[in-house]
């Protein structure tokens, strides 16, 4: 009778939701006396208890140039993740949904077997389209083993090793320098594309080098010495201008020189990281530790800029921070798109050694006549936004629950209907031909 009991009590666990299943557990396991290996008070079932997928519901978010996706099991518990290709957002969904049929059915807290499934099987390695669209269901399947389990993300990954995530703002002028300072922000990042209202050349002449270190200066005299200030040239600038851009920006000390070319020539990187005492940090473009072991055996960059929505997801960030911490190399992580994917990379960056401070996303994408207000720390994304306190956001209080301990705003959807795809803005010379972006 007493096994009868228990199979009857499993199978209704299984029907119901995963809230109320985690109590059943936990009553359970009072009842019978005995400790077990997980949280009573917050996990959702058993670790040995049987768990499906079933769907995949994918949620374009075009005010952020992104996609949010929920994954469904069969026992109640729903996954939240995230993965992108900004300016491609309808091929990155059909990928995503190219995933699905091999997802459903399987159990989603083997989240490293299906990470290799998905990826060898594909025969082509190492595409951004396949690998964003891996980043939102791994994202995904770490949640709701989170969730089951009843511990935060960071738990799964070894456990915290700092307290807060720093994190910095983004401006292009002296007022907008102000204006991050007035937000609480500590950091902050540089935009440097054009001067004297236009693009840079392949050579270019000391008028327009003069206008970005006149910009530079008096970004510095604003901030003072104790604000790090990072100098993102965006692979926008030939090697030859690029070049001349750090020699003479040297002086203001940056944090850093952000993509200071494009990353397809590592070699030529390397070369000119040599040239100069100041970190180059790149890596939004790349994906997957095997592009990353080739940058850090070359020396090209100290800091490393792997975006969780596209590098593969959770489980590939942290392998390439732990590859990173082999070269001594700090990570930088790239944020600019969705608030779930940014809590997501920040719970990698809660157990690592080498990391040295975190983005937001931008709101860039947010149309101009915007009735919802939104905000980089997640305001109309997620139930709970994240505060920031002194440059910082304090891991208890933003995103210490179990999964990745953020939930959906329920009213998501409606506010994203409407708002048309973003895309990249063209860039073009002065004879028309098209500039690097």
């Amino acid at each position: 009778m007493k096994a009868q009991s228990a199979f009857s009590r499993r199978n209704w666990i299984k029907k119901i939701s995963a809230g109320m299943a985690g109590l059943l557990i936990a009553e359970q396991a009072v009842a019978k006396g005995k400790p077990e290996a997980f949280n009573y008070d917050k996990a959702l079932m058993a670790p040995g208890d049987p768990i499906k997928i079933t769907k995949l519901e994918i949620i374009p978010v075009h005010s952020l140039r992104t996609i949010f996706i929920k994954m469904f099991t069969d026992v109640g518990i729903i996954g939240i993740g995230e993965g992108t290709v900004e300016g491609r957002i309808s091929t990155t969904m059909a990928a995503i949904k190219e995933l699905e049929p091999y997802l459903i059915g399987k159990d989603p807290r083997l989240v490293a077997h299906h990470w290799q499934a998905m990826y060898r099987h594909a025969f082509y390695r190492g595409g951004i389209i396949l690998t964003s669209a891996q980043s939102a269901v791994d994202m995904a399947m770490w949640d709701i083993k989170g969730k089951a389990l009843g511990v935060p993300v960071y738990e799964l990954l070894g456990g915290l090793t700092r307290n807060s995530i720093r994190i910095y703002g983004q401006a292009g002028t002296p007022e907008g320098a102000k204006a991050v300072l007035a937000e609480g922000y500590q950091s902050m990042k540089i935009s440097v594309t054009s001067s004297r209202g236009r693009n840079s050349r392949y050579v270019e002449n000391p008028d327009f080098i003069g206008g970005v270190v006149e910009n530079i200066r008096a970004i510095r005299q604003t901030i003072g010495p104790k604000v790090d200030m990072g100098i993102e040239l965006h692979g926008d600038h030939s090697p030859q201008t690029s070049m001349l851009l750090i020699k003479s920006l040297e002086e203001f000390q940056p944090w850093f020189f952000e993509e200071p070319i494009q990353h397809q020539n590592l070699p030529l990187m390397a070369e000119m990281a040599k040239k100069t005492h100041i970190p180059f940090a790149t890596g939004e473009r790349m994906v997957t530790k095997w592009q990353f072991r080739e940058l850090l055996s070359l020396n090209a960059a100290s800091l490393l800029q792997p975006d969780v929505t596209h590098c593969g997801g959770i489980s590939e960030l942290k392998a390439i921070s732990i590859l990173a911490e082999a070269f001594y190399a700090g990570m930088l992580p790239h944020a600019k798109e969705g608030i779930v994917g940014a809590v997501a990379s920040m719970h990698v960056m809660a157990t690592i050694p080498n990391f040295v401070a975190h983005e937001l996303p931008n709101l860039q994408a947010v149309p101009k006549e915007n009735k919802v207000e939104r905000s980089s720390l997640g305001k109309s994304y997620i139930t709970k936004p994240l505060v920031m306190i002194n440059g910082n956001v304090v891991i208890k209080d933003n995103f210490s629950g179990p999964g990745l301990g953020i939930a959906l705003d329920e009213n998501l959807v409606d506010n994203e209907r409407g708002i048309p795809e973003w895309e990249f803005p063209e860039m073009w010379d002065e004879d028309g031909a098209v500039h690097d972006h």
